[in-house]
């Protein structure tokens, strides 16, 4: 209850009012966007074919990490997932080219794609990425801005962007279940700051207007936890985790300068 002279207090309240009807305006979009797409397929024509010989020019000679796997065939992934749970066009577009900017060229990239493809796919696109030129952020810092960044992206970002991630940590557990511990390598990350990077993504698409792919996103990263750890942990346990050795790590490299 709010009381008069409190205008912080009312402040508070309106926010919280503002962001539950904008979470409820979200999910009725996507819902529609659903209900229509589940009744009549979207329209794919000329565009996305264009955006297909795009992504394969600009990755070209690119490979899944450390591996022989054409980069292509993750965006293909993405696109494909994304589909499945009801994307349009637009959005099946952005999939393909969701690594471009930040893998190919950074801003002139983007306005590119902004010119030749429309500025709804260039938000989703850039939703999507984390690092828009070189040198990249310290990698950790890299991923924390994104998790701040994903919590005020719109649904088609976001589904988009849970797509990528669902397609990774698939990938991730299959090599895990082939290759084992070695995997760990590849990541900047590494094992820690991967898992803990996951868990934190899944946990936060799951947070607003869930989807069949925030589940399977869910799904599969608890698979990928058992795989490793045997245990599922949270978010929240990664972080303070993987935040405390990253800290150690800082202090120690500061003070050898």
């Amino acid at each position: 209850m709010l009381t008069r002279g409190d205008p912080s207090a009312a402040l508070r309240a309106g926010s919280e009012v503002h962001r539950g009807i904008a979470d409820s305006r979200e999910r009725c979009s996507f819902m529609k966007m659903r209900k229509k797409i589940s009744l009549k397929p979207p329209q794919l024509g000329p565009r996305l074919q264009r955006a297909f010989r795009y992504a394969a020019e600009k990755h070209a000679g690119q490979t899944r990490k450390q591996s022989a796997v054409p980069y292509l065939s993750h965006l293909m992934a993405v696109a494909s997932l994304v589909l499945e749970a009801g994307g349009d066009e637009d959005m099946a577009i952005a999939a393909l080219l969701h690594d471009v900017v930040e893998d190919c060229g950074g801003m002139p990239r983007l306005r590119e794609i902004r010119k030749q493809f429309g500025p709804r796919v260039a938000k989703i696109v850039e939703g999507c990425t984390d690092s828009f030129g070189e040198p990249k952020p310290e990698w950790v810092e890299r991923k924390k801005d994104y998790l701040r960044e994903v919590k005020h992206a719109d649904v088609r970002t976001r589904l988009v962007s849970a797509s990528d991630k669902l397609h990774n940590v698939r990938t991730i557990l299959a090599d895990y279940r082939q290759d084992g511990e070695a995997i760990w390598t590849r990541f900047s990350g590494k094992k820690e700051g991967t898992l803990w990077y996951y868990r934190a993504l899944s946990d936060e698409y799951q947070r607003r207007s869930p989807n069949r792919i925030t589940r399977e996103l869910e799904i599969a990263v608890a698979q990928l936890e058992l795989a490793v750890r045997k245990k599922p942990r949270s978010s929240k346990e990664f972080t303070k985790e993987f935040t405390k050795k990253f800290a150690k790590k800082k202090a120690a490299a500061n003070s050898g300068r």
